[in-house]
């Protein structure tokens, strides 16, 4: 009895496991990889995971205390989730702090560039942001992201739309793109 007295009580568990479930189905959604010119590698995947995070945290910034707890716990489960890829992909474990550091900079650098961009409705400001990301060693061909950053500009408006109940609840959607 007295040992529950030193459990983390976890009340959000069920919440933040659908709403993480949900945020990691959208992220893997192929049009983002056939039509929108994001590569469908590691990296990319990493990429637009970090774009419906930045999008969920855009949206739950302003909601109270128990939207805001759930973010934070979906921030959480998105680096243990990035721990155990790093661990998968045979990084030994005096390789994985250094790398979840990496890992961590680029998605807070990223957070601080997309709402950049968002919060002016820039779509060129964007779309350079994403590009210079999604392809660091970019050449001309690269190709233009101009249809990502269009969709991350429609998703974040309806998100900003969405209810207090919904949030609560772990039902936050993204419109998929090209719908």
């Amino acid at each position: 009895m007295i040992f529950g007295l030193f459990k983390k009580k976890n009340n959000n568990r069920a919440i933040v496991d659908r709403q993480y479930a949900t945020l990691t189905a959208a992220a893997r959604t192929p049009e983002f990889y056939l039509d929108l010119g994001v590569p469908d590698t590691v990296m990319g995947r990493f990429e637009m995971l970090s774009v419906m995070m930045i999008l969920y945290f855009r949206r739950t910034k302003s909601s109270g205390v128990s939207g805001q707890e759930i973010a934070q716990e979906i921030v959480d489960a998105f680096f243990q989730d990035l721990d155990h890829s790093i661990r998968e992909l045979g990084i030994g474990d005096q390789g994985v702090p250094k790398r979840m550091k990496k890992f961590a900079g680029m998605f807070y650098g990223r957070l601080e560039s997309y709402a950049a961009a968002l919060d002016t409705s820039d779509l060129a400001a964007l779309a350079a942001a994403l590009r210079r990301n999604i392809y660091p060693q970019a050449d001309e061909n690269a190709p233009a992201l101009d249809g990502l950053a269009g969709w991350m500009m429609k998703a974040s408006s309806i998100l900003a739309a969405c209810s207090e109940e919904t949030i609560a609840a772990g039902s936050l959607t993204l419109p998929l793109p090209g719908r």
